[in-house]
């Protein structure tokens, strides 16, 4: 799609942010736009303003997001009364068109065997997994295993702390305006939500497709459930997974993720993730999956912060690595040992079976 020359320089500010280190959710390009149509703007300072506001800089990243605001807009490389600024070697600031996002790196990881911090962009078509028997039998036991919090409607109930008064009074009628008994209500408990985190990175190669065919089985059988991958950016994929047949919401699936078996950085993703606030709140109260070996190339105070942040939201994290299926594993990576406090349980992610059985364990029927 060719975009019109007045909002090329709109849509390349984003990708320019994401080529410097910044996590920039493709919603959030989006509403960039919308908010810049809102404001008019009659000024670049409300372009800056519309900027802040939809694409959420950290407050510490807030002076290289001004030096590159200045430097896409205005043609500047410094800002006022600042020193000047000017980017280094390994933080490049180049303009773009807007007909690509991101910078590709030099080196691709092809065998897809060991963790790379290069983004590597490409197709890939999912393969049918084997386990179907083992998918349809998660499917059905799913809705009754997932953990269950009270909600906020109310139901009949032989005890409760409610008197239901419609339901009284009828049957009083019923007896001559004699009360018989008091009816009573309860508030009804209701599944919890399930998130889905999956890495796509070159290291995950393998578990990829498995991946996949359970979150479109998830997708499926949970009241609610959304599913984002992970590599070098974010995606969400639960509008494709929503498609009944397996086969065509996997093709649909493969072709919204762009980074297969590309780098791993997940730290970034998840601050997208969290940036935006319609997906935040999909971690709510959610029971949160997260299928990765843990592999992390980016920054690891990223991954750090950003699981902080996302464990004050969720009811629990539980993270499944194909590596945890070896007895004597360990979890012996930087950023495993630092979230570890942070992570109900660190399992065995390494079989679709074993998978399943995990998620069914989590809930036992029980509100919370």
């Amino acid at each position: 799609m060719i975009l019109p020359p007045a909002i090329r320089p709109l849509v390349a500010f984003p990708a320019l942010l994401r080529q410097n280190g910044f996590a920039v959710a493709p919603e959030q390009t989006t509403s960039f736009l919308m908010a810049t149509e809102l404001l008019g703007p009659r000024s670049v300072e409300h372009l800056r303003r519309a900027a802040v506001a939809t694409l959420a800089p950290h407050p510490e990243q807030r002076a290289r997001f001004d030096a590159l605001f200045d430097a896409h807009f205005l043609g500047a490389l410094a800002e006022p009364g600042e020193e000047e600024w000017a980017p280094n070697e390994e933080m490049s600031v180049q303009e773009d068109s807007g007909t690509r996002e991101i910078l590709v790196g030099e080196e691709v990881n092809e065998s897809g065997r060991a963790a790379t911090d290069a983004e590597a962009l490409s197709v890939r078509r999912l393969r049918l997994p084997d386990d179907s028997d083992t998918l349809r039998r998660f499917g059905r036991d799913l809705p009754a295993a997932l953990p269950r919090r009270r909600g906020y409607r109310h139901g009949r109930a032989r005890r409760g702390p409610t008197i239901d008064l419609a339901r009284s009074l009828k049957d009083a009628i019923r007896h001559d305006g004699e009360v018989m008994s008091l009816k009573r209500l309860r508030r009804r408990s209701r599944p919890r939500p399930l998130l889905l985190l999956i890495d796509v990175s070159g290291s995950m190669k393998e578990r990829t497709d498995a991946h996949l065919a359970l979150a479109h089985t998830v997708v499926g059988a949970a009241p609610r459930a959304e599913v984002f991958t992970l590599g070098t950016r974010l995606t969400r994929l639960t509008g494709a997974l929503r498609r009944r047949n397996r086969q065509q919401a996997l093709s649909e699936a493969a072709g919204l993720v762009a980074d297969w078996d590309g780098g791993t950085r997940i730290g970034d993703a998840l601050g997208a993730f969290l940036a935006v606030p319609r997906y935040a709140s999909f971690a709510r109260g959610a029971v949160v999956v997260v299928l990765s070996d843990g592999l992390e190339r980016g920054d690891p105070a990223a991954l750090i912060a950003a699981m902080h942040r996302l464990a004050a939201r969720a009811h629990r994290i539980d993270w499944l690595s194909p590596l945890a299926g070896d007895p004597e594993y360990r979890p012996e990576t930087q950023v495993l040992r630092a979230i570890r406090p942070l992570i109900a349980s660190l399992a065995d992610g390494s079989s679709t079976a074993r998978a399943c059985r995990h998620i069914l364990s989590l809930g036992g029927g029980k509100a919370a």
